[in-house]
Formats: C-alpha cells, sequence, structure tokens
C-alpha cells in the first residue's frame, strides 16, 4: 500500500511540474524557440490559439521541413474538410483540434507570408486565422515545439496536414 501512495504521489508531483511549466532546460531547443520558460509568446507577440495575436511563423519541424507554426512553436494544421475559406470544425473537433483565434488582424512573422494570410468569422464568435485560404488549428496531441503528431491524421470526417510557406500540403 505504501509502494502504491509513493507512485501516486510521485505521479502527481510529475504532472504538476509538467503543467506549471517547470521543466528543466538549457534555455534553448534546436527549434529555435528557447526554453519554456522563454517561451515564443514574447518572441512573436502573443498569447497563442485561443484569443491568440493570431501570429503565423515558420519553423523546420521533423521529416516535413519549414512549415507553419503559431506563436508559441507549435505546428499549424489545416483539415482537408473545410472548405471556401470556412471551418467545418466545431464542439468536440475544435478541442481535439484548437482553432488558432486572433482578436485583429493576422501577423506573417520569421518566413510566413503576409499575403497569404487572412482571417474568417467563426460561427462560434470567434475570428479563425487563415492561410492560402485555409483556417489554421493546432493540434491538442502536440504539447511542444517541433512536434507535428496530427501530421495526416484522418479525424473528423477527413484528413489534417502542416502547410509549407508557399500553402502547399506538408505530409503524406
Amino acid at each position: 500500500m505504501a509502494k502504491a501512495i509513493a507512485v501516486v504521489s510521485a505521479l502527481a508531483v510529475g504532472a504538476v511540474l509538467l503543467f506549471a511549466g517547470c521543466g528543466g532546460g538549457s534555455g534553448s531547443d534546436e527549434s529555435g524557440y528557447g526554453s519554456a520558460a522563454e517561451g515564443t509568446a514574447g518572441r512573436y507577440g502573443g498569447a497563442g490559439s485561443a484569443g491568440g495575436s493570431g501570429a503565423v511563423a515558420v519553423a523546420k519541424v521533423g521529416e516535413l521541413g519549414r512549415v507553419l507554426v503559431d506563436s508559441r512553436g507549435l505546428t499549424l494544421y489545416y483539415f482537408e474538410k473545410d472548405q471556401g475559406g470556412k471551418s467545418s470544425c466545431y464542439g468536440a473537433c475544435a478541442s481535439a483540434w484548437p482553432p488558432l483565434t486572433t482578436g485583429g488582424a493576422a501577423h506573417a512573422m520569421g518566413g510566413a507570408e503576409a499575403a497569404k494570410l487572412g482571417t474568417v468569422d467563426r460561427t462560434d464568435g470567434t475570428t479563425q486565422v487563415t492561410y492560402a485560404g485555409w483556417p489554421l488549428y493546432t493540434y491538442a496531441g502536440d504539447s511542444k515545439p517541433g512536434e507535428d503528431n496530427g501530421t495526416d491524421v484522418d479525424s473528423f470526417g477527413a484528413a489534417w496536414y502542416p502547410l509549407h510557406p508557399n500553402g502547399e500540403q506538408a505530409g503524406d
């Protein structure tokens, strides 16, 4: 019993540290986005997806090469089911694939093309950032810069892919 309590306690402490962002680190990683303490919100001027700055940048992500990322360096995806620049991802879909929203205009940073940026009004009253006509989303399965766990995932009726800076699909 004492062993089980010790294991549960250790897991609880680990979870608290994970959610608090109190991990170690040298202050930099290969992605160029810095440590969790430094963050990218300051670098790209925003808080991220929900109610964020609408900043879109470019970063090297694994085998995909250079793809679009948000202000925190998280990979941005498009949903093949979206048509005509309108989002079809709400409810449970938007929980798994949070839309990149903004309180104003979208901002191109670090290699993203400003001419390809836009916004679209969502039916939930928020404003979503678009790129090359595609509404943009992050993926709840990506927790740090450089991850692309949502690439080629078939979910909520269609596949999801990151975009290269030229607006073309990245991945298979």
